[in-house]
């Protein structure tokens, strides 16, 4: 081997390494993509539940032996209506007897007006599995 032959067929041409650009080109623009479907996701959904304005008449429905929403937050002073949809009579009654409803036939309407903040959980006496939660603040 003389000393203008290269050690190596074909060495005398190097290849370079190819560019990393349009590897971190497309690295970039996934985890733009994944960061962007991230802000959907967390602006789209509440972490707590907007409570309804001040005065504001907010309602329940009874409706297939339960309550919707089960849980409500609301201002004090906010009133609260009871509207039964269900064919069968049902009650609304506060655990620590704040509030009661007579019995309500279908379409029927209970409304309290809650003026002190705190928790008040309450059932239909009639079903008594019928239960929901009110929190004022």
């Amino acid at each position: 081997m003389s000393a203008a032959e290269p050690a190596f067929a074909g060495s005398e041409r190097t290849q370079l390494p190819r560019s990393p650009e349009p590897v971190i080109r497309r690295v970039s623009r996934a985890l733009l993509f994944a960061f962007a479907l991230m802000v959907v996701a967390v602006c789209g959904r509440s972490a707590t539940p907007t409570p309804a304005p001040e005065s504001a008449q907010t309602t329940i429905t009874i409706q297939n032996f339960s309550f919707s929403p089960v849980s409500m937050t609301v201002p004090v002073g906010a009133t609260v209506s009871w509207k039964n949809l269900d064919g069968e009579p049902h009650t609304v009654r506060s655990v620590d007897e704040q509030f009661r409803s007579g019995a309500l036939d279908q379409n029927d309407r209970f409304t309290f007006k809650f003026v002190k903040a705190g928790t008040y959980k309450y059932a239909c006496s009639i079903h008594p599995q019928m239960v929901g939660t009110i929190v004022v603040k």
